[in-house]
């Protein structure tokens, strides 16, 4: 019974290396690719031809949200709107054609699993890693949108995997450097969290993401990647999910931060996890590690073979592709005046046909990772503004200030607060979810794609005219 066939390593490079084609060929899950493994469209399918030739039944998984997280895009930012601006527009046939476009992209690549949809619903404008990655606030509109997201992307011939379980809409830390709490008792989150997953599961979602958040009111001892009571009580017992249980990546500091990636994974197995995610760039000594502290937990019975074994047909049954339907009839979705409908924009707003375009540069978040995003990737010129760095604008032109969650950042604020100061008609446009304070979101558009981007150049141009 080979421990391999439940994982699933990240690598450095745009081809295959020679260790990971060797394990690939006795027996590893799979791959999951990031934005450093793609160079082009070309070059992706070669690379996915490579895996598949070395294990014709690996699972090939991405993450690609069809908005600010994009692998296939990262070079140039993606040419969909992202799902806080589709929850806005609120079409689920609108959101299930971006899904079926997102899918048939995958399909042409060879990837077989995409990590998304976001079912989180974002219940505070603090998250620092959520935010526009969600439909929405509200937890039946989020329901609503996955289920369309997850139609539409299967209809493609690819297998979603909606994220993250039980729910990391209402946290303030990122689970990649630290175990964000939710500490709501178990009413609360059926009423709000689960709402999005119930629905994701009655739509057929193929695979559910676990997360490494700590519910204490649920399971106080152990994050949801590695509860059985979260992950077996809740999600296969109350939910009747049958799919593949996939755990966020391993790698982050939630999960394996405390005893390391090896002992994290037997955790995450142990607790009804099907496949593991070992992270990026995951290296064969990592990978080899895991292996180790897998067989070490069969032979020393803190891992039984039949739960093995659970886990890799439910692994092999995410091979068992949906069979693409034809395109929907309107499979473009939103065009940019659709976009430019879901923007927030503060009444009273003036744009000068006079303007200087300033990027707010803040640092990602992990799981957005650094790609071209709003005007800027949509070709325009701009200043650049960092912490540190004040932007260096003239008299004779509106400085237009374009950051993202502007309000969680106080050199962003304290720059605004600046440059509002000197300059009464400066505009502030918030690209990421926007604080209370409208100060500092003059106009928001929810999202920071290149066709986001795009829309609110437009929308720039026209309010000018």
């Amino acid at each position: 019974m080979n421990p391999a066939a439940v994982l699933l390593p990240g690598f450095a490079g745009e081809a295959l290396p020679s260790w990971l084609r060797s394990r690939l060929e006795h027996g590893l899950a799979g791959v999951c690719l990031f934005g450093g493994n793609v160079a082009s469209a070309d070059q992706l399918r070669r690379l996915t031809d490579e895996v598949r030739e070395a294990n014709p039944e690996a699972v090939i998984a991405v993450d690609e949200e069809g908005g600010d997280v994009t692998r296939l895009h990262a070079r140039t930012g993606s040419p969909y709107p992202g799902n806080a601006i589709l929850g806005r527009l609120d079409d689920p046939a609108m959101t299930e054609a971006v899904a079926s476009a997102v899918g048939r992209e995958l399909r042409e690549a060879g990837v077989t699993l995409d990590l998304a949809p976001d079912a989180d619903v974002n219940s505070t404008p603090l998250n620092p890693v959520i935010g526009v990655r969600s439909f929405g606030a509200d937890a039946e509109l989020v329901a609503r949108h996955t289920a369309a997201w997850v139609r539409g992307l299967q209809s493609a011939g690819v297998a979603a995997t909606v994220k993250h379980f039980p729910g990391h809409g209402d946290t303030v830390q990122d689970s990649h450097l630290a175990v964000p709490l939710v500490d709501l008792p178990l009413d609360e989150l059926r009423a709000r969290e689960l709402v999005p997953f119930r629905a994701a599961v009655a739509a057929g979602a193929r695979a559910v993401m676990s997360s490494h958040i700590l519910l204490p009111q649920v399971d106080p001892e152990q994050p949801a990647t590695f509860s059985a009571t979260i992950l077996s009580g809740l999600l296969r017992g109350e939910l009747g999910f049958e799919g593949a249980v996939i755990s966020d990546a391993l790698d982050m500091v939630g999960a394996g931060g405390r005893d390391g990636i090896p002992a994290a994974a037997v955790r995450a197995l142990v607790a009804g996890c099907d496949l593991l995610c070992l992270g990026t760039e995951t290296g064969e000594r990592r990978l080899r590690e895991a292996e180790e502290a897998l067989a070490a937990a069969l032979d020393s019975g803190a891992l039984t073979a039949e739960r093995l074994a659970d886990a890799q047909r439910r692994v092999r049954e995410l091979n068992v592709l949906p069979t693409p339907a034809a395109a929907p009839a309107d499979a473009s979705g939103p065009d940019l005046d659709a976009v430019i409908r879901a923007f927030d924009v503060r009444p009273g707003v003036r744009v000068s046909a006079e303007r200087t375009l300033v990027m707010l540069e803040t640092e990602p978040n992990i799981a957005v990772g650094v790609v071209p995003w709003g005007p800027a990737a949509a070709g325009a010129a701009a200043v650049q503004a960092r912490e540190g760095r004040r932007p260096e604008l003239t008299d004779s032109a509106q400085p237009v200030l374009v950051g993202k969650d502007n309000h969680r950042h106080p050199w962003v604020r304290d720059c605004i607060d600046a440059v509002r100061d000197r300059f009464p008609s400066a505009l502030v446009v918030d690209m990421g979810w926007p604080g209370e304070d409208r100060r500092y979101a003059d106009v928001a558009t929810f999202g920071a794609s290149r066709q986001a981007g795009q829309a609110l150049l437009a929308w720039l141009e026209g309010t000018a005219r």
